[in-house]
């Protein structure tokens, strides 16, 4: 070591010597003292011992000088990172229990004595170890290298906790101690890689520390008693810890790469390197699991704070991603994604409320499913009525808790099937969703019912305010097909105009050859002119009388035998006579048009089958076809909504309007399809008894 080195290190440990003596006359002025106050000034008389031995070594070098300034220097860094765990102590809020809290502090305490432990173990400036002495002082440097990582760890997770009003007077030690421990990182760091200190660094050490006491004393004038409070996160716990844990994998794969290069001979250094970019590959695999990330979170709530959740993040993040501006992402499923979050769920449906039932009408990484649940049904009852978020697992094990409900068939079936959390708004249960097995394991206790519950009646909120919207928008459509129908009737009146005009002349001009030939001019243009009316507005009224007896049988025989002109392939089974309550006119368009959708969505050469079956109480009529079929995201949220369509001509009311009148009858419309697979249509009718068989009104034979 050079003469020049040891002045300037010499120079450097007498200002440190200087500046700490001086920092602990100005917090004998700030007393009474807290615990804060104590540590402190304790690392102050550790500086002065450091700075102490430093002169020494600087002034007459030995190996035993040497030594006791290591073991001084690794005091010195322990004492500053357990000074900043003093500060958490003191500043700790009531979401970390004193069980956490202790935990961590041991921890720490127990890593900072392993460290100092190993901290006389640094290689002198003379060569005058022996070669294995030499080796094991490797792992003296690695402990500083760990402890100035721990400091910096420890500062970063102070500034995160203290809140933003009280940053003013902890930013001089944040500063101070920072400056400190990057110092300390740049020194070790090179010198673990290097295998020796660099020399002309650790000679400014000591000055660096020095020029720490002015921004030292600023924040002990700031803070007399260092009591200001602090708030824990659990993101800035999840954060530290993730950092701490990388940092010690970090050292713990520094030390065993330097025992294999040391004892794998010539094959050393080949591979500490393959080593060392193992582990960072290893390292890039766990930090991007989800379900590594879900462990460690899961972990941190459990072990070190009395809440599981931070309500506040929470709460910003589920209504973040509800208000989500993502044209790509359906709302539904963006309200599935957000409760799932919660919990750590990875799948799940949503189910809501429509005229004949609760149907799915979004899933996210779960099958469709076409189901209708009844508003009347076990679960749905046991649901809205006690409000219950329904723990599947538990269900199986303990089903008397629940009242021994059934659960659905598409529920009972599915094994991954976890919560069912209801929907409810002041108007009722607006519906419920379905939350699929976590990542990790979670235990159902009564602070996740509770922040389920009410993410639940948020989100029931939300979508309720979406129902109101889409029933506004078809409101307003109608609306616009009623004014509509006033131009209509004027055109109407016109036509009828005509019509009743060439009525008229026919008595006296009928038989002249050119009146005959306006007159069928007059009748196409009507025709054309009306045709054109009803492809713009089509809408069929209610109808006036009751419903009637009609023979199904007979009435499908007349539809399809409209239809099967141009369609050889269409084949239909018929069991007669099968009477059922209804409309013959109303029925007969409601058959023609399921049969038409059938029509147009199979090729020429296509198979359409028309069959009729009778039950106890029901007749059914299915109408099978091998077409282009639905999707499901169709079937669910558009098929059966009005002004929904995949024709580009249609108005989409037709499906809308026949479900409605099969359920005004007491009946049924069931569609089942899939992309490729073509559709079945199925409309169920309660039969007609025999009190109710009149015979047809001309109107219906027609």
């Amino acid at each position: 070591m050079g003469s020049d080195t040891l002045h300037v290190a010499a120079i450097g440990f007498g200002l440190c010597l200087v500046a700490m003596l001086g920092l602990l006359w100005h917090l004998r002025r700030g007393r009474p003292w807290g615990m804060a106050a104590w540590a402190l000034a304790a690392d102050a008389i550790v500086c002065v011992v450091w700075s102490a031995c430093g002169l020494i070594f600087a002034v007459e070098p030995s190996p035993g000088a040497w030594i006791a300034l290591r073991w001084a220097d690794m005091l010195r860094a322990a004492g500053w990172v357990a000074f900043v765990l003093v500060l958490l102590r003191e500043g700790r809020s009531e979401q970390m229990g004193e069980r956490a809290g202790g935990r961590f502090v041991s921890a720490v305490a127990f890593v900072l004595l392993a460290a100092v432990g190993l901290g006389g173990l640094a290689p002198t400036p003379a060569p005058i170890e022996a070669e294995a002495v030499q080796a094991m002082s490797k792992l003296g440097l690695i402990a500083s290298l760990g402890l100035a990582i721990a400091g910096l760890v420890c500062i970063e997770q102070l500034l995160r906790r203290v809140p933003a009003r009280h940053r003013w007077g902890i930013w001089p030690l944040a500063i101070a101690l920072g400056a400190m421990f990057v110092f300390d990182l740049y020194l070790y760091s090179d010198a673990v890689l290097l295998g020796h200190l660099d020399l002309v660094a650790w000679s400014v050490q000591a000055a660096v520390t020095a020029c720490t006491a002015p921004l030292l004393g600023m924040a002990a004038t700031r803070n007399r008693q260092w009591s200001k409070p602090l708030a824990v996160s659990h993101g800035v716990a999840f954060h530290s810890t993730v950092l701490l844990a990388v940092a010690a994998y970090l050292l713990a794969v520094a030390a065993l790469g330097y025992l294999v290069r040391y004892f794998g001979g010539a094959w050393g250094p080949a591979l500490q390197i393959v080593l060392f970019v193992a582990a960072l590959m290893v390292m890039g695999v766990l930090l991007t699991l989800g379900t590594f990330r879900s462990k460690l979170r899961v972990l941190i709530g459990k072990h070190f704070f009395k809440q599981r959740y931070d309500y506040r993040q929470e709460w910003l993040r589920f209504t973040r991603l509800l208000a989500a501006r993502d044209e790509s992402a359906d709302i539904y499923v963006r309200c599935i994604q957000a409760m799932a979050d919660l919990v750590e769920s990875t799948a799940g449906s949503v189910w809501i409320r429509r005229d004949d039932g609760y149907r799915q009408v979004g899933q996210w990484n779960t099958p469709a499913v076409l189901a209708v649940e009844a508003v009347d049904g076990e679960l749905v009852g046991f649901v809205a009525r006690k409000g219950w978020v329904v723990d599947l697992d538990e269900y199986r094990r303990i089903p008397s808790r629940y009242e021994r409900v059934r659960l659905p068939t598409w529920l009972a079936a599915n094994r991954s099937a976890w919560l069912l959390v209801p929907l409810a708004a002041a108007q009722g249960l607006t519906g419920f969703v379905v939350l699929m097995e976590p990542r990790v394991q979670i235990d159902v206790d009564w602070e996740v019912l509770d922040l389920l519950k009410a993410a639940g009646s948020e989100v029931a909120v939300l979508l309720r305010q979406i129902e109101v919207n889409h029933a506004l928008l078809e409101a307003e459509k109608f609306a616009a097909i009623s004014r509509m129908s006033t131009f209509v009737v004027h055109d109407l009146k016109n036509l009828v105009a005509q019509l009743s005009l060439m009525l008229k002349n026919a008595e006296r001009h009928g038989d002249n050859p050119e009146f005959r030939r306006d007159m069928f001019e007059t009748v196409q243009h009507v025709v054309d002119r009306m045709n054109n009316m009803l492809a713009q507005a089509r809408l069929s009224t209610r109808p006036v009388q009751n419903p009637q007896a009609v023979d199904l049988a007979d009435l499908l025989r007349r539809v399809c035998d409209g239809k099967r002109g141009p369609r050889p392939g269409l084949v239909c089974t018929l069991e007669e006579p099968v009477l059922a309550l209804g409309h013959a006119d109303r029925l007969e368009h409601v058959f023609a048009h399921i049969l038409q959708n059938a029509i147009d969505a199979t090729d020429p050469g296509g198979s359409i089958r028309v069959s009729l079956a009778r039950g106890a109480s029901e007749a059914s009529v299915d109408i099978v076809d091998d077409g282009a079929g639905m999707s499901a995201e169709f079937l669910q949220q558009r098929l059966f909504r009005p002004f929904q369509t995949t024709k580009e001509s249609g108005m989409g009311i037709g499906v809308y309007e026949s479900q409605q009148y099969v359920n005004s009858l007491g009946g049924r419309l069931a569609v089942e399809s899939a992309p490729g697979a073509g559709t079945r249509v199925r409309v169920v009718l309660p039969l007609a008894s025999a009190r109710s068989v009149s015979a047809p009104t001309g109107a219906e034979a027609a």
